[in-house]
């Protein structure tokens, strides 16, 4: 049978392996850049209309505690309340526009008795030092923000003391919680740019789909070529020897001089084993 040799050890393995790098390419990595091609989408969408958006109530878009998520990140709130500068904390190591920044996270305790966690905006430090900033102003104020989901400490570092400032190397609602002990909603709060207690505005990422469908669309390729390489080398394998061994030269063509001169090599021959 001539698909014997597919049964050898080496050919079993090889082909194992080309099926598992196409069913990966196929099912995890293509969707898994198909999707981050989708969730970019949906965040410059986000972005977009809140250009121009007029800003919700609060307990519109995030009722009962709920905590913001792809569809609500980025959505403009309007908020009343007063800020609890007493429990301000610095986020460390930041940068923006490719310079490092200290972004000012202040709660402020809304109307409906619940406490938010305020991105206030950013400052640049002096050395490694905060440097003087203003405070956030007292009493009832209204403040327009956008939605943002906590960040991700995957050290999980909690809340210091440095400079007379509590410090977090995450805007994270949690671990400022266990660093100050007021207790925040999910999520924090990003003011836009001229709102009462605002500093430099920190600015919204840059609306590219970035490369993620390119992607994509390279890994269906390369699965592809993995099962046309196979079945090229199976189709090699199966070909008959003589189309395997390269092409069958042609006889060369003989000069007129030469042709002449094997003629005479042939009567000289002819005429000799007829005198034998």
């Amino acid at each position: 049978m001539r698909l014997k040799f597919l049964l050898r050890p080496g050919w079993i393995g090889l082909i194992l392996l080309v099926v598992l790098f196409a069913t990966m390419c196929f099912t995890l990595l293509a969707p898994w850049q198909f999707g981050r091609d989708d969730e970019t989408q949906a965040r410059n969408d986000a972005i977009t209309r809140s250009f121009t958006a007029t800003p919700k109530p609060l307990g519109e878009v995030l009722p009962a505690n709920r905590a913001p998520d792809a569809s609500t990140e980025w959505t403009k709130v309007a908020v009343t309340g007063e800020y609890l500068p007493e429990h301000e904390t610095l986020a460390w190591l930041r940068s923006v526009q490719g310079e490092p920044a200290i972004e000012v996270l202040t709660p402020f305790r809304a109307t409906t008795g619940e406490t938010l966690l305020v991105d206030r905006g950013f400052v640049r430090p002096v050395g490694t030092d905060a440097p003087e900033f203003a405070a956030a102003p007292t009493g009832q104020v209204t403040i327009t923000a956008r939605v943002r989901m906590d960040e991700k400490d995957q050290e999980k570092r909690p809340v210091f003391e440095r400079q007379g400032h509590s410090w977090t190397y995450s805007v994270d609602s949690r671990v400022v919680t266990d660093g100050t002990g007021v207790p925040l909603r999910p999520g924090y709060f990003a003011l836009v740019d001229g709102q009462p207690g605002g500093l430099a505005a920190l600015p919204l990422p840059q609306l590219s789909a970035g490369p993620y469908f390119s992607y994509a669309l390279q890994w269906i390729a390369f699965g592809v070529m993995a099962i046309a390489a196979i079945g090229y080398l199976i189709y090699a394998e199966l070909r008959p020897p003589e189309q395997t061994s390269g092409t069958v030269q042609k006889p060369r063509k003989m000069s007129v001089a030469e042709a002449v001169a094997e003629d005479e090599r042939r009567e000289r021959e002819e005429a000799s084993s007829r005198r034998e």
